[in-house]
């Protein structure tokens, strides 16, 4: 089969479609025929060489996929051949075909393309994850989240209003700005121009926010805390802003009782990838339906030009998701 390959570690130069094995079918499994998958940061991290896929999963990046069931396991019971699925994976999705477990896949909204239900499981599954499971968002609360404009972040924007929330964001742009707004966030905060932690205590009265959703790291840590409400909850997604935090000031944990989680998906167990797949279907996939959430798209890109699609991603211009359609 065709797979999207990386020569050697390094920039988006190294990458090429090549020929790869089409991977073995379980019984417990689907083969799907990928028609449409996304880029993520994931992808750049381990193009480099810096993001090895978990034990035992492809060697293939793409951590998500939409397509048509092409074959399925001896003892799979709720697919067949035809049908339209995406779903998360822990790598492959850049191919011609991937395998996935039946509990995890997840039927393609009859009102959504290809690509647009390719830029669903990554972003949503996570902001869902991190928003609901671990930040335990109740109704009406403040919520902060760092790289509003993102693929996670415009994602996370929707579920967070869902919940009547008010959502501080921080952004780069008046176009990321905008386009936040435009998905309901309350407060975009440009952290180019301005304190984003004294924004928030301004805006809420000395208290802060319940939940924050970062993505930075060391550079924003000692900002964070201090605009975290009293037993507010912090999950952290990546450290583009570096690992180290000088003088880290473990008071305020202890000051303000709050929780601190660290999390991905990708390393996750199929129990784990199950259960949050299958929750997510049942209360989430019914509001695309209605057009309550919807995935953002930045760009859609024949596969042929994941060079640029990478490039794209590592310049931090776009806006939700970088879609490549597979075309063989």
């Amino acid at each position: 089969m065709k797979a999207i390959l990386v020569h050697q570690p390094g920039g988006p130069e190294e990458l090429y479609i090549g020929e790869a094995p089409v991977p073995e079918l379980g019984e417990e499994e689907i083969r799907v025929k990928v028609k449409a998958t996304a880029v993520n940061r994931a992808d750049v991290l381990q193009r480099k060489g810096m993001y090895p896929p978990p034990p035992g999963e492809s060697n293939i990046i793409g951590l998500e996929m939409a397509g048509e069931v092409a074959e399925v396991g001896a003892k799979v019971k709720n697919w067949k051949k035809g049908d339209r699925v995406f779903a998360l994976l822990a790598g492959g999705g850049c191919a011609e075909y991937v395998v996935v477990d039946e509990q995890v896949a997840m039927p393609i909204p009859e009102n959504l393309s290809y690509e647009e239900a390719a830029g669903i499981a990554e972003v949503f599954l996570t902001a869902y994850q991190s928003l609901i499971w671990i930040g335990q968002l109740e109704e009406k609360q403040d919520v902060l989240i760092h790289a509003g404009a993102s693929g996670v972040g415009t994602a996370a924007i929707q579920i967070a209003k869902w919940k009547q929330a008010r959502v501080f964001v921080t952004i780069s742009t008046e176009k990321k700005s905008s386009a936040c707004q435009n998905l309901g966030a309350d407060i975009p905060i440009n952290y180019r121009e301005s304190d984003f932690a004294a924004k928030v205590l301004e805006a809420t009265a000395g208290k802060g926010v319940d939940v924050l959703i970062d993505f930075i790291g060391a550079a924003y840590m000692k900002q964070n805390l201090n605009c975290l409400a009293l037993d507010g909850h912090m999950v952290m997604l990546a450290l583009m802003g570096g690992h180290k935090v000088e003088n880290f000031p473990i008071g305020k944990l202890l000051q303000k009782r709050l929780t601190l989680t660290g999390t991905t998906l990708r390393n996750r167990s199929l129990a784990y990838k199950r259960k949050l797949s299958q929750e997510f279907t049942s209360v989430c996939l019914p509001k695309f339906e209605t057009g309550d959430f919807k995935p953002v798209i930045d760009q859609i890109m024949p596969w042929g030009e994941v060079k640029a699609a990478h490039q794209h991603m590592e310049s931090n211009q776009h806006i939700g998701k970088i879609v490549l359609r597979v075309e063989i």
